[in-house]
Protein backbone atom coordinates (compact mmCIF):
# COMPACT_ATOMS: atom_id res chain seq x y z
CA UNK A 1 0.00 0.00 0.00
CA UNK A 2 1.67 3.41 -0.50
CA UNK A 3 2.23 5.80 2.34
CA UNK A 4 2.53 9.58 2.30
CA UNK A 5 5.86 9.49 1.52
CA UNK A 6 5.76 7.13 -1.59
CA UNK A 7 3.08 10.08 -2.77
CA UNK A 8 4.83 12.58 -1.83
CA UNK A 9 8.16 11.22 -3.71
CA UNK A 10 5.94 10.28 -7.13
CA UNK A 11 4.63 14.06 -7.35
CA UNK A 12 8.33 15.24 -7.15
CA UNK A 13 9.40 13.39 -9.67
CA UNK A 14 6.78 14.30 -11.88
CA UNK A 15 7.33 17.95 -11.14
CA UNK A 16 10.85 18.16 -10.90
CA UNK A 17 12.38 15.12 -12.37
CA UNK A 18 10.43 14.75 -16.06
CA UNK A 19 8.48 11.52 -15.06
CA UNK A 20 5.68 11.50 -17.03
CA UNK A 21 3.48 8.48 -18.90
CA UNK A 22 5.24 8.98 -22.43
CA UNK A 23 2.46 7.09 -24.33
CA UNK A 24 -0.67 5.18 -23.40
CA UNK A 25 -0.99 3.17 -27.34
CA UNK A 26 -3.70 1.28 -28.33
CA UNK A 27 -3.37 -2.02 -30.77
CA UNK A 28 -6.39 -2.53 -33.11
CA UNK A 29 -6.18 -5.35 -35.16
CA UNK A 30 -7.63 -4.84 -38.74
CA UNK A 31 -7.52 -8.15 -40.39
CA UNK A 32 -11.34 -7.75 -40.67
CA UNK A 33 -10.64 -4.79 -42.87
CA UNK A 34 -9.13 -7.03 -46.12
CA UNK A 35 -10.93 -6.25 -49.27
CA UNK A 36 -9.96 -6.90 -52.94
CA UNK A 37 -11.08 -2.91 -53.44
CA UNK A 38 -8.67 -1.11 -52.00
CA UNK A 39 -11.06 2.15 -51.61
CA UNK A 40 -13.66 -0.30 -49.65
CA UNK A 41 -10.62 -1.32 -47.62
CA UNK A 42 -9.49 2.01 -46.82
CA UNK A 43 -12.87 3.43 -45.36
CA UNK A 44 -13.14 0.25 -43.43
CA UNK A 45 -9.79 0.84 -42.01
CA UNK A 46 -11.04 4.08 -41.38
CA UNK A 47 -14.19 3.15 -39.55
CA UNK A 48 -12.46 0.57 -36.91
CA UNK A 49 -9.69 2.65 -35.92
CA UNK A 50 -12.28 5.95 -35.54
CA UNK A 51 -14.54 3.40 -33.90
CA UNK A 52 -12.44 1.67 -31.53
CA UNK A 53 -10.20 4.96 -30.60
CA UNK A 54 -12.81 7.27 -30.29
CA UNK A 55 -12.52 8.00 -26.71
CA UNK A 56 -8.96 7.16 -26.30
CA UNK A 57 -7.96 10.67 -26.32
CA UNK A 58 -11.23 11.64 -23.62
CA UNK A 59 -10.01 9.09 -21.64
CA UNK A 60 -6.18 9.69 -21.51
CA UNK A 61 -6.97 13.31 -20.45
CA UNK A 62 -9.21 11.96 -17.60
CA UNK A 63 -6.60 9.64 -15.62
CA UNK A 64 -4.07 13.02 -16.14
CA UNK A 65 -6.98 14.70 -13.90
CA UNK A 66 -7.77 12.41 -11.55
CA UNK A 67 -4.80 11.03 -10.88
CA UNK A 68 -2.45 13.84 -11.55
CA UNK A 69 -0.21 11.92 -13.89
CA UNK A 70 1.08 13.49 -17.40
CA UNK A 71 0.21 11.46 -20.07
CA UNK A 72 1.98 12.85 -22.79
CA UNK A 73 1.13 10.86 -25.84
CA UNK A 74 -1.84 8.72 -27.06
CA UNK A 75 -1.22 6.86 -29.88
CA UNK A 76 -2.42 4.19 -32.09
CA UNK A 77 -0.86 1.18 -33.61
CA UNK A 78 -2.06 -1.14 -36.12
CA UNK A 79 -1.85 -4.35 -37.85
CA UNK A 80 1.03 -4.48 -40.38
CA UNK A 81 -0.62 -2.95 -43.74
CA UNK A 82 1.42 -4.93 -45.98
CA UNK A 83 -0.35 -8.23 -44.63
CA UNK A 84 -4.09 -6.28 -44.59
CA UNK A 85 -3.66 -5.04 -47.63
CA UNK A 86 -2.46 -8.54 -49.61
CA UNK A 87 -6.20 -9.11 -50.80
CA UNK A 88 -6.25 -5.59 -52.74
CA UNK A 89 -6.21 -6.36 -56.28
CA UNK A 90 -4.70 -2.91 -57.23
CA UNK A 91 -3.91 0.53 -56.29
CA UNK A 92 -1.31 2.39 -54.55
CA UNK A 93 -1.14 1.71 -50.61
CA UNK A 94 -0.71 5.54 -50.37
CA UNK A 95 -4.56 5.65 -50.41
CA UNK A 96 -4.71 3.25 -47.07
CA UNK A 97 -1.71 5.78 -45.93
CA UNK A 98 -4.12 8.41 -46.00
CA UNK A 99 -6.75 6.80 -44.59
CA UNK A 100 -4.39 5.90 -41.19
CA UNK A 101 -3.86 9.50 -41.20
CA UNK A 102 -7.07 10.60 -41.33
CA UNK A 103 -8.26 8.10 -38.65
CA UNK A 104 -5.82 9.47 -36.43
CA UNK A 105 -6.41 12.86 -36.42
CA UNK A 106 -10.43 12.30 -36.13
CA UNK A 107 -9.56 10.42 -32.92
CA UNK A 108 -7.34 13.29 -31.66
CA UNK A 109 -4.07 10.62 -31.38
CA UNK A 110 0.04 12.56 -31.88
CA UNK A 111 0.72 9.29 -33.70
CA UNK A 112 -0.30 6.05 -35.67
CA UNK A 113 1.91 3.17 -36.56
CA UNK A 114 1.47 0.03 -38.55
CA UNK A 115 2.35 1.15 -42.29
CA UNK A 116 4.47 -2.17 -42.27
CA UNK A 117 6.02 -5.05 -43.26
CA UNK A 118 7.67 -7.64 -42.02
CA UNK A 119 10.52 -9.09 -44.59
CA UNK A 120 13.04 -11.24 -42.16
CA UNK A 121 12.69 -14.15 -44.46
CA UNK A 122 11.32 -12.31 -47.86
CA UNK A 123 9.39 -10.27 -49.71
CA UNK A 124 5.40 -11.07 -50.46
CA UNK A 125 3.69 -9.18 -53.26
CA UNK A 126 2.15 -6.94 -50.87
CA UNK A 127 5.46 -6.17 -48.80
CA UNK A 128 7.17 -4.58 -52.01
CA UNK A 129 4.31 -2.58 -52.89
CA UNK A 130 4.07 -1.10 -49.47
CA UNK A 131 7.57 -0.78 -48.91
CA UNK A 132 7.80 1.26 -52.41
CA UNK A 133 5.05 3.52 -51.20
CA UNK A 134 6.96 4.43 -47.78
CA UNK A 135 8.28 7.48 -49.34
CA UNK A 136 5.04 9.17 -51.02
CA UNK A 137 3.09 7.50 -47.88
CA UNK A 138 5.46 9.55 -45.25
CA UNK A 139 5.59 12.49 -47.00
CA UNK A 140 2.10 13.31 -47.41
CA UNK A 141 0.83 12.46 -43.79
CA UNK A 142 1.41 13.65 -40.43
CA UNK A 143 1.06 10.74 -38.20
CA UNK A 144 1.59 7.85 -39.61
CA UNK A 145 4.73 5.75 -38.71
CA UNK A 146 5.83 3.37 -40.81
CA UNK A 147 8.70 -0.12 -40.11
CA UNK A 148 10.12 -2.65 -42.07
CA UNK A 149 11.62 -5.63 -40.02
CA UNK A 150 14.63 -7.18 -42.21
CA UNK A 151 16.14 -9.81 -39.52
CA UNK A 152 15.65 -12.06 -36.81
CA UNK A 153 17.71 -14.50 -35.01
CA UNK A 154 15.42 -17.44 -36.61
CA UNK A 155 16.40 -16.26 -40.01
CA UNK A 156 18.97 -13.96 -40.43
CA UNK A 157 19.26 -10.88 -42.55
CA UNK A 158 17.38 -10.71 -45.75
CA UNK A 159 20.10 -8.38 -47.54
CA UNK A 160 17.76 -7.54 -50.43
CA UNK A 161 15.39 -6.17 -47.98
CA UNK A 162 18.86 -4.55 -46.30
CA UNK A 163 19.92 -2.73 -49.67
CA UNK A 164 16.27 -2.19 -50.62
CA UNK A 165 15.74 0.17 -47.47
CA UNK A 166 18.94 2.09 -47.94
CA UNK A 167 17.56 3.80 -51.00
CA UNK A 168 13.87 3.97 -49.34
CA UNK A 169 15.44 6.00 -46.18
CA UNK A 170 17.94 8.11 -49.16
CA UNK A 171 14.26 8.46 -51.03
CA UNK A 172 12.46 9.23 -47.84
CA UNK A 173 14.34 12.16 -46.89
CA UNK A 174 13.30 13.82 -43.73
CA UNK A 175 10.38 12.23 -43.65
CA UNK A 176 12.38 9.22 -42.44
CA UNK A 177 12.12 10.39 -38.92
CA UNK A 178 8.92 8.07 -38.79
CA UNK A 179 10.60 4.87 -40.75
CA UNK A 180 12.27 2.55 -38.52
CA UNK A 181 14.21 -0.44 -39.74
CA UNK A 182 14.12 -3.49 -37.08
CA UNK A 183 16.14 -6.59 -36.44
CA UNK A 184 13.70 -8.59 -34.13
CA UNK A 185 10.66 -5.94 -34.22
CA UNK A 186 8.21 -6.50 -31.26
CA UNK A 187 4.53 -7.01 -31.43
CA UNK A 188 3.88 -4.92 -28.32
CA UNK A 189 6.15 -2.00 -28.67
CA UNK A 190 3.57 1.17 -27.84
CA UNK A 191 6.70 3.63 -28.83
CA UNK A 192 7.19 5.44 -32.03
CA UNK A 193 7.76 4.80 -34.82
CA UNK A 194 7.85 1.57 -34.66
CA UNK A 195 5.14 0.33 -32.70
CA UNK A 196 3.05 -2.41 -35.07
CA UNK A 197 -0.11 -4.92 -33.68
CA UNK A 198 1.53 -8.56 -34.07
CA UNK A 199 -0.41 -11.05 -34.92
CA UNK A 200 -0.33 -12.71 -31.57
CA UNK A 201 -1.93 -10.03 -30.48
CA UNK A 202 -5.40 -9.45 -29.48
CA UNK A 203 -8.36 -7.74 -31.18
CA UNK A 204 -8.01 -4.50 -29.12
CA UNK A 205 -5.26 -4.18 -26.35
CA UNK A 206 -3.74 -0.91 -23.97
CA UNK A 207 0.30 -0.75 -24.07
CA UNK A 208 1.56 1.89 -21.96
CA UNK A 209 5.16 3.36 -21.91
CA UNK A 210 6.60 4.64 -19.33
CA UNK A 211 9.57 7.17 -19.29
CA UNK A 212 11.97 8.70 -16.49
CA UNK A 213 15.53 9.96 -17.26
CA UNK A 214 15.44 12.87 -14.99
CA UNK A 215 14.18 10.39 -12.14
CA UNK A 216 16.94 8.19 -12.67
CA UNK A 217 19.62 11.28 -12.97
CA UNK A 218 18.76 12.83 -9.90
CA UNK A 219 18.75 9.80 -8.01
CA UNK A 220 22.15 8.95 -8.70
CA UNK A 221 22.89 12.49 -7.66
CA UNK A 222 22.22 11.06 -4.34
CA UNK A 223 24.79 8.28 -4.46
CA UNK A 224 28.25 10.31 -6.01
CA UNK A 225 30.93 8.47 -5.52
CA UNK A 226 29.56 5.41 -4.14
CA UNK A 227 30.39 2.07 -5.91
CA UNK A 228 28.47 0.73 -8.99
CA UNK A 229 27.18 -1.92 -6.56
CA UNK A 230 24.85 0.79 -5.15
CA UNK A 231 24.67 2.61 -8.12
CA UNK A 232 22.51 -0.57 -9.77
CA UNK A 233 20.51 -0.74 -6.77
CA UNK A 234 19.70 2.63 -6.96
CA UNK A 235 18.49 2.56 -10.57
CA UNK A 236 16.77 -0.44 -10.14
CA UNK A 237 14.36 0.86 -7.10
CA UNK A 238 13.95 3.84 -9.42
CA UNK A 239 12.66 1.83 -12.02
CA UNK A 240 10.79 -0.10 -9.72
CA UNK A 241 8.82 3.30 -8.41
CA UNK A 242 8.19 4.08 -12.45
CA UNK A 243 6.74 0.95 -13.48
CA UNK A 244 4.39 0.54 -11.27
CA UNK A 245 2.70 4.14 -11.67
CA UNK A 246 2.77 3.28 -15.36
CA UNK A 247 1.18 -0.50 -14.53
CA UNK A 248 -1.73 1.78 -12.61
CA UNK A 249 -2.14 4.16 -15.16
CA UNK A 250 -2.26 0.83 -17.90
CA UNK A 251 -4.78 -0.69 -15.58
CA UNK A 252 -7.23 2.34 -15.02
CA UNK A 253 -7.21 2.89 -18.62
CA UNK A 254 -7.79 -0.86 -19.47
CA UNK A 255 -10.87 -0.52 -17.43
CA UNK A 256 -12.11 2.83 -18.38
CA UNK A 257 -12.04 1.85 -22.05
CA UNK A 258 -12.97 -1.97 -21.95
CA UNK A 259 -10.12 -2.99 -23.76
CA UNK A 260 -7.49 -5.73 -22.34
CA UNK A 261 -4.37 -4.67 -20.79
CA UNK A 262 -1.17 -5.52 -22.67
CA UNK A 263 2.16 -4.45 -21.03
CA UNK A 264 4.10 -1.53 -19.74
CA UNK A 265 7.41 -1.05 -21.68
CA UNK A 266 9.49 0.83 -19.32
CA UNK A 267 11.97 2.65 -21.58
CA UNK A 268 13.99 5.89 -20.58
CA UNK A 269 12.97 7.43 -23.14
CA UNK A 270 14.61 10.87 -23.49
CA UNK A 271 13.32 14.59 -24.90
CA UNK A 272 14.93 17.83 -25.73
CA UNK A 273 14.38 19.20 -22.75
CA UNK A 274 17.13 20.02 -19.78
CA UNK A 275 17.26 17.15 -17.34
CA UNK A 276 15.20 14.33 -19.43
CA UNK A 277 18.75 13.01 -20.48
CA UNK A 278 20.11 9.90 -20.75
CA UNK A 279 23.74 10.90 -21.75
CA UNK A 280 23.36 13.03 -18.52
CA UNK A 281 22.63 9.79 -16.47
CA UNK A 282 25.88 8.18 -18.02
CA UNK A 283 28.23 11.06 -17.36
CA UNK A 284 26.52 11.17 -13.51
CA UNK A 285 28.29 7.74 -13.53
CA UNK A 286 31.99 9.49 -13.67
CA UNK A 287 31.58 10.28 -17.30
CA UNK A 288 33.06 13.69 -18.65
CA UNK A 289 30.81 13.47 -21.98
CA UNK A 290 28.89 10.71 -22.95
CA UNK A 291 30.87 8.86 -25.95
CA UNK A 292 34.17 8.59 -23.84
CA UNK A 293 35.57 5.17 -23.50
CA UNK A 294 33.35 3.46 -20.39
CA UNK A 295 30.12 4.62 -22.39
CA UNK A 296 29.41 0.98 -23.61
CA UNK A 297 29.44 -0.26 -19.74
CA UNK A 298 28.11 2.42 -17.83
CA UNK A 299 24.78 1.78 -20.28
CA UNK A 300 25.19 -1.66 -19.76
CA UNK A 301 24.26 -1.45 -16.12
CA UNK A 302 21.96 1.13 -16.73
CA UNK A 303 20.26 -0.95 -19.20
CA UNK A 304 20.31 -4.42 -17.16
CA UNK A 305 19.26 -2.67 -13.85
CA UNK A 306 15.96 -0.55 -15.06
CA UNK A 307 14.91 -4.51 -16.33
CA UNK A 308 15.22 -5.75 -13.50
CA UNK A 309 13.47 -3.06 -11.20
CA UNK A 310 10.55 -3.27 -13.70
CA UNK A 311 10.20 -6.56 -13.86
CA UNK A 312 9.37 -6.17 -10.18
CA UNK A 313 6.76 -4.25 -10.42
CA UNK A 314 4.49 -5.39 -13.01
CA UNK A 315 3.64 -8.89 -13.99
CA UNK A 316 3.18 -7.62 -17.92
CA UNK A 317 6.51 -6.11 -18.50
CA UNK A 318 7.27 -5.86 -22.77
CA UNK A 319 8.01 -3.92 -25.20
CA UNK A 320 11.43 -2.48 -25.50
CA UNK A 321 12.10 -1.85 -21.80
CA UNK A 322 15.66 -0.51 -21.31
CA UNK A 323 17.29 2.91 -22.28
CA UNK A 324 17.06 4.45 -25.82
CA UNK A 325 19.67 6.78 -27.22
CA UNK A 326 18.40 8.55 -29.88
CA UNK A 327 20.32 11.65 -30.79
CA UNK A 328 18.20 14.09 -31.77
CA UNK A 329 15.67 13.51 -28.83
CA UNK A 330 18.64 13.80 -26.27
CA UNK A 331 20.34 17.25 -25.68
CA UNK A 332 22.85 15.47 -23.38
CA UNK A 333 23.68 13.26 -26.75
CA UNK A 334 23.70 16.15 -29.01
CA UNK A 335 26.12 18.13 -27.07
CA UNK A 336 28.57 15.33 -26.88
CA UNK A 337 28.03 15.14 -31.06
CA UNK A 338 28.65 18.82 -31.21
CA UNK A 339 31.86 18.30 -28.93
CA UNK A 340 33.05 15.18 -31.20
CA UNK A 341 33.44 13.06 -28.54
CA UNK A 342 30.30 10.81 -30.38
CA UNK A 343 30.52 9.23 -33.20
CA UNK A 344 28.25 6.61 -35.14
CA UNK A 345 30.68 4.13 -34.48
CA UNK A 346 30.95 4.78 -30.91
CA UNK A 347 26.43 4.75 -31.20
CA UNK A 348 26.71 1.42 -32.85
CA UNK A 349 28.65 -0.23 -30.36
CA UNK A 350 26.78 1.08 -27.34
CA UNK A 351 23.73 -0.33 -29.13
CA UNK A 352 24.96 -3.83 -28.05
CA UNK A 353 23.86 -3.32 -24.51
CA UNK A 354 20.79 -0.85 -24.79
CA UNK A 355 17.21 -1.27 -26.10
CA UNK A 356 16.54 -0.22 -29.66
CA UNK A 357 20.12 1.14 -31.72
CA UNK A 358 20.86 4.11 -33.73
CA UNK A 359 17.86 6.36 -33.43
CA UNK A 360 17.04 9.67 -34.74
CA UNK A 361 20.52 10.07 -36.34
CA UNK A 362 20.56 12.56 -39.40
CA UNK A 363 23.83 11.65 -41.73
CA UNK A 364 24.45 13.91 -44.77
CA UNK A 365 22.01 14.43 -47.58
CA UNK A 366 24.88 12.94 -50.02
CA UNK A 367 25.37 9.57 -48.15
CA UNK A 368 24.92 6.87 -50.60
CA UNK A 369 22.08 4.09 -50.45
CA UNK A 370 24.72 1.64 -49.91
CA UNK A 371 26.41 3.47 -46.96
CA UNK A 372 22.94 3.44 -45.81
CA UNK A 373 21.80 -0.19 -46.34
CA UNK A 374 25.93 -1.15 -44.79
CA UNK A 375 24.68 0.44 -41.59
CA UNK A 376 21.51 -0.93 -41.19
CA UNK A 377 23.47 -4.79 -41.97
CA UNK A 378 25.51 -4.18 -39.34
CA UNK A 379 23.06 -3.09 -36.50
CA UNK A 380 20.84 -5.87 -37.75
CA UNK A 381 24.18 -8.19 -37.31
CA UNK A 382 23.80 -6.52 -33.87
CA UNK A 383 20.76 -8.06 -33.00
CA UNK A 384 20.50 -11.13 -34.58
CA UNK A 385 23.52 -12.15 -33.10
CA UNK A 386 22.32 -10.95 -29.36
CA UNK A 387 19.23 -12.07 -29.72
CA UNK A 388 17.76 -8.94 -29.02
CA UNK A 389 15.56 -6.12 -30.51
CA UNK A 390 17.59 -3.43 -32.55
CA UNK A 391 16.32 -0.66 -35.30
CA UNK A 392 17.71 1.98 -37.54
CA UNK A 393 15.82 5.42 -38.04
CA UNK A 394 18.17 7.00 -40.04
CA UNK A 395 17.71 10.83 -41.95
CA UNK A 396 19.69 11.66 -45.24
CA UNK A 397 19.37 15.11 -44.58
CA UNK A 398 18.60 16.61 -48.36
CA UNK A 399 21.25 19.43 -49.29
CA UNK A 400 23.14 19.05 -45.41
CA UNK A 401 27.05 18.31 -44.63
CA UNK A 402 28.31 16.84 -41.55
CA UNK A 403 27.97 19.55 -38.78
CA UNK A 404 24.73 21.10 -40.04
CA UNK A 405 21.87 20.81 -37.65
CA UNK A 406 18.19 19.06 -38.52
CA UNK A 407 14.85 20.54 -37.10
CA UNK A 408 12.57 18.22 -36.69
CA UNK A 409 9.82 20.13 -34.12
CA UNK A 410 8.28 19.06 -31.46
CA UNK A 411 9.46 15.50 -29.42
CA UNK A 412 11.94 14.73 -32.29
CA UNK A 413 14.03 17.57 -31.77
CA UNK A 414 17.04 18.65 -33.50
CA UNK A 415 19.87 16.86 -34.84
CA UNK A 416 23.37 17.51 -35.52
CA UNK A 417 24.34 16.21 -39.08
CA UNK A 418 27.05 13.24 -38.34
CA UNK A 419 29.79 12.25 -40.25
CA UNK A 420 29.66 9.06 -42.02
CA UNK A 421 32.90 6.57 -43.11
CA UNK A 422 31.65 6.68 -46.81
CA UNK A 423 34.71 4.36 -48.15
CA UNK A 424 32.66 2.47 -50.71
CA UNK A 425 30.75 -0.65 -49.36
CA UNK A 426 28.45 -1.16 -52.70
CA UNK A 427 29.92 -4.66 -53.83
CA UNK A 428 29.33 -5.64 -50.56
CA UNK A 429 25.41 -4.85 -50.19
CA UNK A 430 25.33 -5.78 -54.26
CA UNK A 431 25.44 -9.12 -53.64
CA UNK A 432 22.07 -9.86 -51.89
CA UNK A 433 20.41 -12.76 -50.78
CA UNK A 434 20.26 -13.80 -47.24
CA UNK A 435 23.34 -13.87 -44.34
CA UNK A 436 22.22 -16.96 -42.41
CA UNK A 437 21.10 -17.87 -38.61
CA UNK A 438 23.45 -18.04 -36.27
CA UNK A 439 24.10 -21.60 -35.09
CA UNK A 440 22.41 -20.40 -31.60
CA UNK A 441 19.06 -20.11 -33.18
CA UNK A 442 18.73 -23.76 -33.24
CA UNK A 443 17.15 -24.13 -30.34
CA UNK A 444 14.09 -26.83 -30.90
Amino acid sequence: MLNISDIMQTLDMIDHQHLDIRTITMGISLNDCADPDIDACSRKIYDKISRRAENLVKVGSEIENEYGIPIINKRISVTPIAQVAAACEDGNYCVIGTALDKAAKNCGVNFIGGFSALVHKGFTDSDLRLINAIPETLSQTELVCSSVNVATTKAGINMDAVALMGRIVKQTGESAAKLVIFSNAVEDNPFMAGAFHGAGEPECVINVGVSGPGVVYKALQEVKGKSFDIVAETVKRTAFRITRMGQLVAQVASEKLRVPFGVVDLSLAPTPAVGDSVARILEEMGLETCGTHGTTAALALLNDAVKKGGVMASGHVGGLSGAFIPVSEDEGMIESVRKGVLNIEKLEAMTCVCSVGLDMIAVPGETSPETIAAIIADEAAIGVINNKTTAVRLIAAPGKSAGDTVEFGGLLGSAPVMRVNNVSCKKFIERGGRIPAPIHSLRN
